[in-house]
């Protein structure tokens, strides 16, 4: 249902945890984590579980990015190797 607003939420920021991408669209965490496993299935997204610790509390959560995407080198000049 909320898969497109998901994935153009993906493709805008990079890659993202489903809380972030719940508060950006406005929509339940519970509603995220189904339209990111349905994205995951058709290999639109691919994603791993992650825990995060804030203030000594284990958050679970997924991060999730788009499938075969590979960031654009950063600009500026690039290191050679010295023989």
């Amino acid at each position: 249902m909320y898969n497109a607003l998901v994935l153009e939420n993906i493709k805008k920021h990079g890659q993202r945890c489903d809380r972030d991408i719940a508060k950006d669209i406005g929509v339940s965490l519970i509603q995220v984590r189904s339209s990111i496993t349905a994205l995951e299935l058709t290999k639109a997204i691919s994603s791993c579980n992650v825990t995060n610790f804030e203030d000594g509390i284990a958050i679970e959560g997924i991060l999730c990015r788009v499938s075969g995407y590979i960031p654009p080198a950063a600009p500026g000049r690039k290191s050679t190797p010295k023989h």
